[in-house]
């Protein structure tokens, strides 16, 4: 029993070990490309990109990393900068992880496993671990998750030699395309409706909090759209079990 079992769990790891196949990490690595050539215009050697892509993981952290590096700020403000832009990484740990644990799943494998969690891990594992066992879904995900690091290592490495090269006009649309692809599977893989009006209220909200306060923009934007959408909800669905209620 045991032995199926860790055949069950290896096949599952598999399983997600072909998710780098997927849309979502295939953007993901286009954008690596767009990463790398930033790395080569601020002047940072190839192993510490790499030991960056590793242990940052995020890619937006990483910028804010390769742009504090750029405008010489010192360690200490780099490290709050990188920790202040991973806390919004938080929630999508606290969804995620009552989706993929099971009875037996000890704390520590979610914790390490937590650092595999950005955007697109997320996004991927939101959409997918419903068709997976319950007791599976710890190992499809880490499948996916070392297996899509290890990779934006690897091409990290690869890349860094040849992206000099690039137009900066191509460099920057590879960049771009992952936010464009979140923002779309995050609309696409939404549950209620509270997600979409959050979303368009983010968007909408996002350009006014730019022109008031630009340090705090995503913040705010974030904060304040997602605390709207939320009430707003909130009041509409108990109007509508008031007036359902009421009708009877």
């Amino acid at each position: 029993m045991d032995q199926e079992n860790s055949a069950s769990h290896a096949h599952w790891f598999l399983v997600g070990m072909r998710g780098i196949v997927s849309l979502p990490a295939i953007i993901l690595m286009l954008s690596f490309i767009g990463f790398c050539a930033l790395t080569v215009q601020a002047g940072i050697p190839v192993e510490q990109v790499v030991f960056m892509t590793g242990m940052v993981w995020a890619l937006p952290a990483k910028v804010i990393l390769v742009g504090s590096i750029m405008a010489g700020a010192n360690l200490l403000t780099a490290f709050v900068a990188v920790t202040l832009s991973s806390v919004r990484l938080m929630p999508m740990v606290a969804a995620l992880v009552p989706e993929i644990r099971g009875r037996q799943t000890p704390t520590w494998l979610l914790l390490f496993l937590s650092h595999f969690v950005a955007i697109t891990a997320w996004v991927y594992a939101i959409e997918k671990v419903a068709d997976v066992p319950r007791e599976r879904r710890v190992a499809f995900f880490a499948g996916f998750g070392i297996t899509l690091v290890l990779a934006n290592m690897l091409l990290v490495a690869v890349a860094y030699r040849y992206v000099a090269t690039f137009p900066p006009i191509v460099a920057g649309c590879l960049f771009f395309l992952t936010p464009v692809y979140f923002l779309a599977s995050i609309w696409n893989s939404a549950r209620h409706r509270v997600v979409h009006i959050a979303l368009i209220l983010g968007l909408v909200a996002g350009p006014f909090f730019y022109w008031l306060f630009p340090e705090f923009d995503i913040l705010l934007a974030g904060l304040i759209g997602g605390t709207v959408a939320w009430a707003g909800e909130r009041a509409w669905r108990l109007r509508r079990v008031a007036n359902e209620e009421g009708g009877r």
